[in-house]
């Protein structure tokens, strides 16, 4: 799977974001979670369960999505 950013930096954001959770600020937990790329997987499932519409409208980071099935994918 094409990776986009480091372990260590995802490492980070999920550190910054557990301490945000961890202070009660659930908004600011989920905006910077969604900042790390969407696993492939769990995007294909989302697209299949939700469609393709909540994957683009959502905010989340897609550049592994891009990497692994293309730009057009999720449109398809």
């Amino acid at each position: 799977m094409p990776q986009t950013m480091t372990i260590d930096e995802k490492l980070a954001i999920s550190n910054k974001a557990g301490a945000l959770l961890k202070a009660g600020d659930d908004a600011g937990y989920m905006r910077v979670m969604k900042t790390a790329p969407l696993p492939p997987y769990i995007a294909k499932v989302i697209k299949e369960k939700v469609g393709s519409d909540y994957l683009l409208n959502s905010g989340w980071n897609l550049s592994e999505v891009e990497a692994e099935f293309g730009s057009d994918w999720i449109g398809k």
